[in-house]
């Protein structure tokens, strides 16, 4: 997989307060007794569903974030980009997704970078998706300034003809109902105001799943990205826009 020439840096991620893990009742699970012979008819059907084969030209998928998007802590095939292309590819489409996230960025550090990242991309970008923000409640920057800074970066992309999927994200409770209210609207305020793509809160699928994020309580593990993915494939398949006839 290519990839821009940006190197996974140390997370500036300290604090564990961007995402408040709710308590959870595990239910057990199993039985002593011994289990009948299993059904022939299960494996089978899930054997039948393979993927679709890769066709038509490739499709360029720039993904442009913070520690959410480099994969912290995992292994490099196991981030969100990596992850989503195999989904993608699996569903018969010829994605690349480049992998432009850059661990601590927060939307300022986004803002200064969008422009070197795009103008040294090795391909025709289809769909820039943008995640940036978590850093922002981390380091207590006012919504006003991150709206401002994810605006600019939207515009930056849309200038060069770029349509965009915006991964929302949301504010811990803990730092008050105004705070939250502002940050957490900003982003479908953002993207009804630029008409992009949408996906409300990125990290859905794991922010209240202990099991599936890393003991900083701010990162999701490996089985936690696949989780991500799961949830937010079809809406970044949706926001491919259709193959030049030519």
């Amino acid at each position: 997989m290519s990839k821009p020439v940006l190197s996974r840096w140390p997370s500036a991620i300290r604090a564990s307060s961007i995402i408040a893990p709710l308590a959870l009742a595990l239910a057990a699970c199993g039985s002593e007794a011994p289990a009948p012979e299993p059904e022939p008819s299960v494996a089978p059907e899930l054997e039948l569903e393979a993927p679709l084969p890769v066709m038509g030209p490739e499709r360029v998928v720039l993904g442009f974030g913070d520690s959410l998007m480099a994969g912290y802590n995992v292994a490099e095939e196991q981030g969100y980009p990596e992850v989503l292309e195999r989904a993608l590819r699996g569903r018969g489409i010829n994605a690349r997704v480049i992998d432009a996230g850059v661990s601590g960025d927060t939307t300022a550090a986004g803002r200064q970078r969008i422009a070197f990242v795009l103008d040294n991309a090795d391909a025709e970008i289809d769909l820039a998706i943008i995640e940036l923000g978590g850093n922002d409640l981390l380091r207590g920057i006012s919504p006003e300034q991150t709206r401002e800074n994810l605006a600019a970066i939207i515009e930056e992309v849309q200038s060069r003809d770029i349509p965009v999927l915006l991964m929302g994200m949301r504010a811990p409770p803990n730092l008050g109902v105004g705070y939250v209210g502002q940050f957490d609207g900003l982003y479908p305020a953002l993207a009804e105001e630029y008409g992009t793509a949408l996906v409300p809160f990125f990290m859905e699928p794991v922010f209240d799943k202990p099991e599936l994020m890393q003991g900083d309580r701010i990162h999701p593990t490996a089985e936690g990205i696949e989780d991500m993915v799961a949830a937010t494939v079809d809406q970044v398949a949706d926001a491919l826009p259709e193959p030049d006839a030519d």
